[in-house]
């Protein structure tokens, strides 16, 4: 038994017995239940809470289990005493009228957290017998209405040992099965036969099947450690991955705690220590999680962990939050875990399963390869003091293993991880180090498994002091899924897969270019460093810079490739930004961005580093109708920089475009065609391919014929990921604000708008708009309720400002995250037109409430440009005054900024 530090605090045996004898003197045995159970609750509860009050005194994790095991252990052993000595009382029992109590599971370890599920195994001699079945259900009814989850089994020995053989779970249940109260000589009967016929000459598949549960486990929560919202229990690096060890180490070694392996060999002391940490932490973390959610919860969303940082103690730092302190901690101790569970594992692999299958790709006559020893198939060193004499292999041993697709043996990986201080300054300015480094990254069959290996090991993060730094790195945010080091060697293996073909179908573009590019050492590398200055004080990008120009030459690259790489890193978000926060058809939108590109060759570069790294950002961030931005902005600033003109607007430009409509239309005369094109200004010509504008003239026909001043028309297009909704009805004011607010309500999200009027007085809006996952708004029934909703907005049978003000009232998860308001009125970014980019927090109705506001000031939209990011969205209008001209009037710009900051602060 685990000895509790002032146990009596928690459960006080003498008070709680005399307490109870008075109930016996007072109430008969069928009168006792209800005292019974108010009795019980309120010691469990004062336990409890005491408890509960050393986790806020910062009482460490593996004693806070320990606690709350001894506390229902206490209730238990008090439950069954009064049961069977008093309710149920047997003067002469019978030898099947036995019963023993047993805990598995987290109780069974002594570990529980507080609102763990209570395991009870009621073990029987043979049969049931009328008696066994009235005390279980009498002790299961009693603490059901406790408030306890009891997973609970009633089986006999030998019921039992068979199910052992049939289920793993059973099986693993039994090995930690742990005595409490009742008939001992059951329970060691039961241990016996368990030891007997289940474990013995049985730890080679016990040790499969647990290892084969695990990976399994973690391919279905992400099979990451990095993931921003882990599961604290069964998440990679988790308590779960604890678990593993300790049950194989039981099953094979007979310990019954891990401490006792340090003399077997598999930990060192040093290592048993860095597990005793982890754990702690762990439980600690679990203990309040638990408390907050007031329920069993296990995974650390975004709305618990700031307050979890609180309770535990993390403070804000200059360069760091206190929430993304704590996190960093969460995610280096999950690596920890990882370390010492693969090496434990592995290590127990190597001498309890069966030999690794061995690849056909590689002949093992030989017992080394470029001087690494190979050991059961895996490459491994000779000795530590191979190591300690040249570090430098350190980094080569992981270039080998992925030459010749080869493993690398857990003793290998042990003595990395035991000596990466050896990893200093003349190692990582080593020719030969720096050049095996880049043909790692750079290997063309894919680099992912060595650099994500290396990561884990720590290699990675010695070798390249810069990138530790970020090792473990999150931003306390609803967009970014990864750590940073973890979104790095993502978008790496990304950059690979698209380089090798994989990915043409969901990138042609880049597919393409990727193979046109002079050096595939500065890609890769921009990719390497683009994040690299995260969580420092100051813009990433400039700080990154900095880093590229000081790494890229020990790494080998020449002046000319150094200078590229810092410009890509400098300047990683210019195509992002430029693509999702402008407006394309803007001829100024062009010029500026590939004023700032300069050369076809960096506009290659930036495409394909834009596109993995937006994809490693998290699985639902990349869609069709990003890709087709990147793609009209990479074409445009192409023909640009090849020496072509922006010419848009000319009237040249305007009288191609119309030939291009007349060639798809050839039904209509030239008569029609020419009053129909009348209608419009020029600007409408160069605002959208041509088969949108075939699309909008077809619907417009269509009206005419039938006088209809109101139109609808969605194009589904799966490709982009996208639905283009499009609404011809007579122009009046407010109207772009309320279109909005319709489609808002309907559950659509805008990605983009443009809002057009003809001469004679119509309105032509056209928006982009997809479902909250960023994916294409198709759904039948939702495509209805838009048009409905539109309909009965612009008859004012719907308002949309009473229906967003009452869902207002609802919390949010992003609630928890404070979005920095702000309003930047630019008129260099546009030759015609005012643009305001807004920063705020993204929430059902807040186009609509911008729009609106913009309309009170008697501000004409021409185009709108929504990009979100997690809880924040970023907006951009294209704007001018009631006149057609830019706003340049300072107090009324003034008047605009501040109009429209009131409506960000609200949400803040």
């Amino acid at each position: 038994m685990t000895r509790i530090r002032k146990h009596r605090d928690i459960f006080n045996r003498k008070d709680q017995a005399e307490k109870l004898d008075a109930l016996k003197e007072k109430f008969g045995p069928d009168q006792i239940r209800g005292p019974l159970l108010e009795l019980m609750k309120n010691a469990y509860d004062s336990g409890f809470q005491h408890i509960r009050e050393r986790a806020d005194n910062g009482e460490t994790g593996v004693n806070l289990a320990n606690a709350q095991s001894f506390l229902t252990d206490e209730i238990v052993h008090m439950l069954y005493d009064v049961v069977t000595d008093y309710v149920y009382h047997l003067a002469n029992p019978t030898k099947s009228e036995r019963l023993c109590l047993a805990a598995f599971g987290g109780y069974g370890r002594q570990e529980m957290a507080p609102y763990s599920d209570i395991d009870l195994l009621f073990i029987l001699p043979y049969k049931k017998t009328a008696w066994s079945e009235q005390v279980v259900e009498y002790m299961l009814y009693i603490l059901w209405d406790m408030g306890f989850v009891v997973g609970h089994a009633v089986r006999t020995i030998d019921e039992s040992i068979r199910l052992c053989h049939t289920d793993l779970t059973i099986k693993t249940a039994l090995l930690e099965l742990r005595y409490i109260w009742g008939d001992r000589s059951l329970y060691e009967e039961l241990s016996a036969k368990y030891e007997r016929k289940i474990v013995k000459g049985n730890a080679p598949e016990f040790t499969e099947e647990k290892l084969q549960e695990r990976d399994e486990r973690h391919k279905r929560l992400g099979d990451t450690r990095y993931v921003v919202e882990p599961n604290l229990k069964e998440g990679k690096g988790g308590l779960r991955d604890l678990h593993t060890l300790f049950w194989i180490a039981k099953f094979i070694y007979k310990v019954n705690s891990l401490n006792e392996i340090v003399e077997k060999g598999v930990f060192s002391q040093d290592e048993y220590k860095e597990f005793q940490k982890a754990e702690d932490f762990l439980w600690a973390v679990r203990f309040q999680l638990h408390y907050f959610a007031g329920r069993p919860e296990e995974r650390i969303t975004f709305d618990v962990q700031k307050i979890l940082a609180e309770k535990l103690g993390y403070t804000d730092r200059p360069n760091m939050s206190g929430v993304e302190r704590f996190m960093k901690h969460f995610f280096l101790t999950a690596k920890t875990v990882g370390d010492l569970t693969r090496i434990f594992c592995a290590y127990l692999e190597e001498k309890h399963k069966r030999k690794p299958i061995r690849l056909s790709n590689f002949s093992f006559r030989s017992k080394s390869i470029e001087g690494f020893p190979i050991e059961g198939s895996r490459l491994s060193f000779k000795n530590v003091e191979e190591i300690r004499e040249d570090p430098v292999k350190m980094v080569e041993i992981f270039h080998v293993a992925q030459k010749y697709a080869l493993d690398i043996h857990p003793r290998a990986l042990r003595m990395m991880w035991q000596n990466l201080k050896l990893i200093k300054g003349r190692t990582r300015n080593n020719q030969k180090a720096n050049e095996i480094f880049l043909e790692i990254m750079t290997f063309k069959d894919g680099p992912g498994f060595a650099l994500r290996l290396m990561n884990e090991v720590g290699v990675l993060g010695r070798f390249v002091p810069d990138f530790g730094r970020v090792v473990a790195q999150m931003q306390y945010d609803m967009y970014h899924v990864y750590t940073v080091d973890e979104h790095t060697i993502r978008a790496i293996e990304l950059l690979s897969q698209l380089e090798r073909g994989l990915l043409a179908d969901e990138h042609p573009l880049s597919n393409d270019i990727i193979h046109k590019v002079l050096s595939r050492r500065v890609l890769y590398l921009s990719v390497f460093l683009h994040d690299i200055a995260k969580g420092r004080k100051g813009d990433h990008s400039i700080l990154g810079e900095e880093v590229a120009q000081k790494l890229c030459p020990r790494f080998g690259l020449t002046s000319a490739e150094t200078e590229t790489v810092a410009w890509l890193v400098r300047w990683h978000l210019l195509m992002t930004y430029s693509a999702f926060k402008r407006d394309l058809s803007d001829p100024k939108t062009i010029a500026d961005f590939a004023g700032q590109v300069q050369s076809p060759e960096r506009l290659r570069l930036l495409l394909v580093l834009t596109v993995v790294d937006i994809r490693a950002v998290g699985p639902k961030v990349w869609n069709g109708w990003k890709g087709q931005l990147l793609r009209d902005l990479y074409s445009r600033s192409a023909e640009y920089l090849l020496g072509g003109q922006v010419k848009y607007e000319n009237s040249y430009h305007v009288d191609s475009i119309k030939a291009e409509l007349k060639e798809a239309l050839p039904e209509w005369s030239d008569k029609k065609f020419e009053k129909y094109t009348r209608r419009f200004y020029n600007t409408y010509w160069h605002a959208m391919p041509v088969e949108d504008l075939v699309r909008n003239a077809l619907m417009i026909d269509l009206a005419d014929k039938y006088n209809d001043n109101f139109t609808v028309n969605i194009h589904i297009d799966d490709f982009q990921d996208i639905s283009e909704l499009s609404i011809y009805t007579q122009d009046h004011p407010g109207l772009f604000a309320r279109l909005t607010g319709a489609i808002a309500l309907s559950g659509a999200s805008i990605q983009d708008a443009r809002i057009f009027t003809t001469k004679d007085g119509m309105a032509l809006d056209s928006f982009r708009i997809q479902d909250a996952e960023g994916q294409v708004f198709k759904d039948k029934r939702k495509l209805e309720k838009l048009e409905q909703n539109i309909r009965d907005t612009l008859s004012g049978k719907l308002r949309p400002r009473e229906v967003f003000d009452r869902r207002r009232i609802k919390k949010l998860r992003t609630d928890v995250f404070k979005v920095e308001p702000r309003v930047l009125i630019d008129n260099k970014a546009s030759n015609t037109r005012t643009v305001i980019e807004l920063n705020g927090r993204d929430r059902i109705g807040y186009l609509f409430d911008l729009s609106q506001v913009l309309f009170d000031l008697k501000i004409s939209i021409s185009s709108a440009h929504i990009a979100t990011y997690g809880e924040r969205a970023i907006t951009v209008f294209f704007v001018r005054d009631i006149f057609g001209h830019k706003i340049t009037n300072e107090k009324r710009l003034e008047l605009i900024e501040e109009k429209l900051m009131n409506v960000l602060t609200v949400d803040n």
